[in-house]
């Protein structure tokens, strides 16, 4: 399968995709989330999307989830991925021998505490931990190394140095896996992301929350968003998890009379951490 996904070759959305999709996944690079999602509705050669959707450090990324509801695409599954930094170089460089690192601004700041104890290595900021690992390599950067996932040291022939440099062993992104057309429902599926708007009348919410616990689901995420066009109006991105899809089913059915707009955006299995 051809799989859109943010970034560069290397990067961990690859790694999120072949997690999911298998070692086999080739990747459509794209600059942006909002190309990740135009080139799965509009590009016939890509199969799917991987879209990072949120980190349990850093939370939610908001724009996505906008980019979600209004692409008219589905969601077909999940991956949990540990974001795990490794410190990779030229074959033959060592430790002793760096003088720079380069990195994504975000991957330098989850390894200054392993960073910290070398305050002679200049930090370089770049737009991408995977991008940084093929310039050393096609560059034949001495004295340079790059912070980047275990996949680019292997995809760039670099030797990883110091592996597991990052701070937070328990950082973690949830990536979705999107597509044009929705699929059935697996049997065992356990999970479905869904959004919904109330009425603006007191305690329309709160109503919506009842019977959704009532009918046994186990609510696990719920962002609001503000709709442009309403003043102080909000639809609410709901994430629920259940044990069967017929305890779902009749769950939507509670909720849907209480709901001015719902629209399910998939019925899925709940991911497993890679």
């Amino acid at each position: 399968m051809n799989i859109a996904i943010q970034g560069f070759e290397g990067s961990f959305h690859q790694i999120a995709a072949q997690s999911y999709y298998g070692k086999q996944t080739t990747v459509e690079c794209c600059a942006s989330f909002a190309e990740l999602v135009r080139k799965v509705k509009q590009q016939p050669d890509v199969d799917a999307g991987v879209m990072a959707i949120e980190n349990s450090i850093a939370g939610s990324i908001l724009p996505n989830y906008s980019l979600l509801k209004n692409s008219g695409l589905h969601i077909n599954g999940e991956v949990y991925l540990q974001i795990k930094q490794q410190l990779m170089v030229l074959p033959g460089q060592t430790l002793e021998d760096i003088r720079e690192v380069h990195s994504h601004p975000m991957a330098l700041l989850q390894c200054m505490d392993f960073l910290e104890k070398y305050p002679h290595i200049k930090l370089v900021e770049t737009e991408d931990t995977a991008l940084s690992a093929k310039h050393v390599a096609q560059k034949k950067l001495k004295s340079t190394a790059a912070i980047a996932g275990k996949l680019a040291a292997d995809l760039f022939g670099l030797d990883i140095i110091a592996p597991n440099i990052h701070t937070a062993k328990n950082n973690y992104t949830r990536f979705l896996a999107i597509s044009r057309n929705g699929t059935a429902p697996a049997p065992d599926a356990n999970k479905a992301s869904v959004y919904f708007q109330t009425s603006h009348d007191r305690g329309s919410l709160a109503k919506v929350l009842t019977k959704i616990a009532d009918a046994g689901i186990n609510l696990s995420k719920l962002q609001s968003f503000p709709i442009p066009a309403k003043e102080w109006t909000y639809y609410f991105h709901a994430d629920m998890e259940f044990e069967s899809l017929d305890l779902f089913n009749k769950g939507l059915e509670h909720i849907t009379p209480l709901t001015e707009h719902l629209k399910v955006l998939g019925v899925y299995k709940k991911g497993i951490t890679h």
